[in-house]
């Protein structure tokens, strides 16, 4: 439930269109349903503007399809993360409607269209072996409204590629950076633009990369003004975050 059906539910009563009783019945689950293994957040779209995103890693199969089951009686769109075939097999025997985006490795079960922002977000990566960190960042920032502009394998081994969409860059209100190995284009691209950045490290690397540790050092280190990082290889919050950016009035 948003604010806006909120608001409608109350005026309705308030009209004389809508019973008490049949407003208490819609609001009784209205903070949160309780499913033993795991709570629904019901209230979290009128705090933050965005409904509950499901994390799926970790969970067990009937886990995420019994979550989706329930989110799915409601009118709101519903994004798992970190999913594999085998969950969204399960969610689309209970929703037929679920898309699974296979690179982003992300269920969505798509119940109205968001207002789309009339500004974009770039989504940059250094190589190709970013690209599934990128598409959870870029599939997340399209499900939330925004559109986004894919720059891939433009790393600063050949910093040629990056200046060569430079003027589609800096059309762009938010920037996200992702990058393995040392993590260098994150600070490139902040040098470059007036934009805000947000740097995802990734995993990808040989040994001294330490799993993406090299990156993150690399990026929270940065002396580009304007950079800020999220966890390694973590698309989704950068993608959360830069449509929270975009979409500011």
């Amino acid at each position: 439930m948003t604010q806006k059906d909120l608001e409608k539910l109350l005026k309705e009563v308030k009209n004389g269109k809508t019973t008490v009783g049949d407003a208490l019945e819609k609001l009784k689950n209205f903070p949160y349903t309780e499913l033993g293994y795991a709570k629904i957040d019901h209230h979290r779209e009128i705090r933050t503007g965005y409904p509950e995103i499901v994390y799926c890693s970790g969970k067990s199969i009937d886990q995420v399809a019994g979550i989706f089951r329930v989110m799915a009686l409601r009118e709101t769109n519903i994004i798992g993360t970190r999913a594999t075939e085998e969950m969204y097999e399960a969610v689309r025997s209970i929703e037929p409607a679920a898309v699974f985006f296979r690179d982003a490795r992300i269920i969505c079960i798509q119940k109205k269209k968001p207002d789309v922002s009339a500004t974009n977000i770039a989504v940059i990566t250094a190589g190709t072996s970013d690209i599934p960190v990128a598409e959870e960042a870029a599939v997340t920032a399209e499900l939330l409204g925004n559109n986004v502009v894919r720059i891939y394998d433009a790393g600063v081994a050949g910093i040629h590629r990056l200046v060569d969409k430079l003027p589609e860059i800096k059309s762009c209100r938010v920037i996200v950076v992702i990058a393995g190995m040392e993590g260098a284009l994150a600070s490139v691209v902040g040098g470059l633009v007036d934009k805000p950045v947000i740097a995802v490290p990734t995993s990808v690397g040989y040994g001294a990369n330490f799993g993406g540790i090299s990156a993150l050092l690399a990026m929270l280190t940065s002396c580009a003004a304007g950079v800020t990082v999220v966890n390694i290889d973590n698309g989704f919050g950068a993608g959360f975050s830069a449509s929270m950016i975009n979409r500011m009035k």
